[in-house]
């Protein structure tokens, strides 16, 4: 490629030059003309190369909506033009959503000329913290505002007495989470504020994001970019000392910049298939895994991929949107005082019948905070405010455990509000993950599941889980629903097929390792197996028996134990069980196992956790802090993974 710039005769020094040449790969024909016939009038030797050159990128410019950027501060200082482009990427991320974003930020920052690094916080060196000049922070807030787990190593360090003081360094953080949890983004919030306590920089305010996050995602990796580039066209500016309407004009060239770099594809690996545009599954399949005489139903759901072009791995997850029940949304309709009829707007999907959009698009059984801030605005109920309000958080957390938007509906009095309005206040349905429960080398146009039927009364009213009901209840062999394949990169087989695996999954938190044993069935990986599985009782509820069985007679599982917790006078959990074969568990992990937990985060991943650190401690002849550091040191070789929920 041309340089834009020449040494001779210019005005310019070498490092300048050098800067102005890398901008070149990122500009527009018309941006690069430009700024030849500006930098031209200034004396500079040079012209605008006519097109990019190997390696160059040209995007047609989207610009950033000056709304956008309210309330953004002034940049908090300029890139020197002698300053290497260079920018860190960490992300904390439980199922993915984290990682898969900050490699689009990467990807964005590399099409625009800057050196990445990207990196699990696990796997940052924190001791290189000092040294990094522009950091991006991706993270998610799991279970009660916790870190996940290949952000806690991080996390602690950060926060604890050797973090170091970062005066040179820029941020700003990506908060992923869940509005219908208490600690909203509570991790991002944290990484944010301790930031800012060690003296960085906020480059671009944090953003927060809801399950729906695509949208709020990509408007905060547009505005990093266009800070970026407005903070390098400011330090070419001042280095090379032109007047203060030089600066706007190169500073306005930048702003068209940012633009450009924020077009670049997230990612052109993508499927067709994604989470904003599903694949229409049909339906092969869908039986009641569970015997006559169970107090549970699970489903075992296939589903076709045919001619999706979809793929997965075993530990990935198929993320399905779900209908809500028809008759809960006729209930709320006739509640709200609406006519079915009535035409709201629903998105990307454009105008529908009000049914329509409760029915498809919309989620109307939780109760969040910020939900219920707005509808009190709308509607102008005292005691609605009353209860949405800050420091009343206790008695909103009661109140909305177990009700949904027609008990708030019913409560309140809340009739007569417009329906156009009143459904802008809702959030898009979001989808509901499973983890896969088949191996596609198995079964190469199909994909299973398995799905728990959640149901229960509650206020005097039958409720059941959206999805879980939808499928249970609704999803007949033949019907097409919406799907979409979720990738875990922190859930997968070990690399090695001789490395011995332990799966400890009770209930549906089998499914991941039937997809395990299927995989490591196909490929004949020759390492060992163990599964811990339980469930309440052996004669009605031992999911996917006769598979097991025929597994460990054909050798593909070398070792299953079980427990079922209602056949005995007291309760026995996995937990227990693990306990029980302590000293061959530990020998297992000791041999170089990899342990694997699915299911339960509250109470049984917990119970799980310290049965391991138990074992480790007793048989290894440890402290408890010296068996906590080791289960560290495992998390830390990815050899302790969980997909818990």
């Amino acid at each position: 490629m041309t340089p834009l710039l020449q040494v001779n005769n210019s005005p310019f020094t070498q490092q300048q030059i050098e800067w102005l040449n890398a901008l070149l790969p990122t500009l527009t024909e018309g941006q690069r003309q430009w700024l030849s016939g500006y930098l031209a009038a200034l004396g500079a030797v040079g012209h605008a190369a006519g097109t990019a050159g190997a390696g160059g990128v040209q995007t047609a410019a989207t610009g950033v909506a000056p709304a956008a950027l309210a309330g953004t501060p002034a940049a908090p200082a300029t890139v020197s033009a002698a300053e290497p482009k260079e920018a860190t990427v960490l992300f904390g991320s439980q199922t993915g959503n984290g990682q898969r974003l900050a490699g689009q930020l990467a990807k964005k920052l590399e099409s625009a000329g800057w050196n990445v690094a990207l990196c699990s916080m696990r796997d940052f060196k924190p001791n290189q913290l000092k040294n990094v000049r522009n950091l991006f922070i991706v993270v998610s807030t799991h279970g009660d505002g916790d870190p996940p787990d290949n952000a806690v190593s991080f996390y602690e360090f950060l926060h604890g007495k050797r973090a170091p003081q970062l005066p040179d360094t820029r941020f700003s953080v990506l908060a992923l989470g869940d509005t219908s949890y208490d600690k909203f983004c509570q991790t991002g919030k944290d990484f944010d504020k301790r930031l800012e306590e060690l003296g960085a920089k906020r480059l671009v305010p944090r953003v927060d994001c809801d399950v729906d996050y695509d949208e709020a995602a990509a408007d905060w990796m547009d505005r990093v970019l266009e800070a970026l580039v407005r903070l390098q066209a400011e330090g070419a500016a001042s280095a090379v000392a032109v007047s203060s309407g030089a600066v706007a004009q190169v500073s306005a060239v930048a702003a068209g910049m940012a633009g450009t770099a924020g077009a670049v594809p997230a990612n052109s690996a993508e499927p067709v298939y994604s989470r904003s545009n599903p694949f229409l599954a049909e339906v092969a399949d869908n039986i009641n895994l569970n015997g006559r005489g169970s107090d549970r139903e699970t489903r075992h759901l296939v589903l076709s991929l045919e001619g999706s072009g979809l793929v997965y791995e075993p530990g990935d997850a198929v993320a399905i949107f779900p209908e809500n029940d028809p008759r809960l949304v006729d209930a709320v309709i006739e509640a709200g005082g609406w006519s079915p009829e009535a035409k709201v707007e629903a998105g990307k999907s454009g105008t529908l019948s009000l049914r329509e959009a409760l029915l498809r698009h919309f989620e109307i059984t939780v109760l969040t905070r910020p939900l219920v801030s707005q509808i009190a605005e709308l509607s102008g109920s005292l005691k609605l405010k009353e209860l949405a309000a800050s420091g009343n958080e206790e008695a909103f957390k009661t109140y909305a455990d177990g009700r949904d938007l027609l008990d708030l509906l019913q409560d309140f009095g809340l009739t007569g509000l417009p329906a156009a309005d009143f459904v802008k206040l809702l959030r898009k349905m979001p989808a509901r993950q499973y983890s896969i429960a088949s191996s596609q080398l198995a079964h190469p146009d199909e994909v299973f599941l398995t799905i728990r039927k959640v149901e229960y009364e509650r206020h005097g009213r039958r409720r059941s889980g959206v999805c879980s009901g939808y499928v249970a209840e609704r999803l007949e062999p033949g019907d097409r629903v919406p799907i979409y394949i979720h990738q875990n990169p922190n859930f997968k087989l070990p690399a090695d097929p001789l490395a011995p695996i332990i799966m400890i999954g009770p209930g549906t938190g089998v499914a991941p390792f039937r997809a395990f044993i299927e995989e490591r069935e196909e490929t004949g990986a020759g390492g060992k197996s163990w599964l811990f599985y339980g469930d309440r009782r052996f004669r009605t509820d031992f999911l996917y028996q006769t598979e097991w069985q025929r597994w460990l007679a054909s050798g593909a599982l070398t070792r299953m134990d079980v427990a079922f917790s209602r056949d005995t006078p007291e309760k026995v959990y996995v937990q227990h069980r693990m306990l029980e074969r302590s000293r061959d568990l530990y020998a297992w992990i000791e041999e170089g196992a990899v342990v694997y937990v699915c299911g339960d985060e509250k109470r049984m991943a917990r119970d799980v956790e310290e049965a391991l650190i138990a074992i480790i401690a007793r048989e290894g002849g440890k402290s408890r802090i010296e068996a906590e550091s080791v289960l560290a040191d495992l998390k830390a070789q990815n050899r302790y993974q969980r997909d818990v929920y």
